[in-house]
C-alpha cells in the first residue's frame, strides 16, 4: 500500500481531523460552508472517497445522509472555531433556543 508494509491485524488510526482541514482536498477547510456539498462535480460521499471519511463508509456509513442531503440547504451557519485544551471544544459554545413557530 503506497510502499508501506503494514503487518495483519494492525490496527490503523485515520486522522479524520486532518483530511477535513487538508487545505489540498477543500477550499477554504476552516470555513463552515455547506452549500459546498451542492456544487456540481463535487465526488460522491457513499464510500469511495477519503475526503468523506468523518460520515463513515461502506455498510458502517451515516445512516443519516441520506437526511442530511435533502435539508442541507437549511444548514445553520456556526461558528466553528476550535479552542485547546484536555479534549478539544468550539472556541464559543453553541446555544440554541426553541421559538414557538408562528404560522
Amino acid at each position: 500500500m503506497l510502499g508501506y508494509h503494514i503487518r495483519k491485524e494492525t490496527q490503523i488510526l485515520v486522522n479524520v481531523w486532518a483530511i477535513g482541514r487538508d487545505p489540498k482536498i477543500w477550499e477554504t477547510p476552516l470555513e463552515s460552508r455547506p452549500e459546498r456539498f451542492l456544487e456540481p462535480n463535487i465526488v460522491d460521499y457513499k464510500g469511495h472517497h477519503f475526503e468523506f471519511i468523518p460520515f463513515g463508509s461502506g455498510r458502517r456509513t451515516c445512516p443519516a445522509i441520506p437526511l442530511v442531503s435533502r435539508v442541507l440547504t437549511m444548514a445553520l451557519e456556526m461558528d466553528m472555531s476550535e479552542q485547546m485544551g484536555t479534549t478539544l471544544k468550539k472556541a464559543i459554545p453553541l446555544k440554541a433556543t426553541a421559538t414557538p413557530h408562528k404560522g
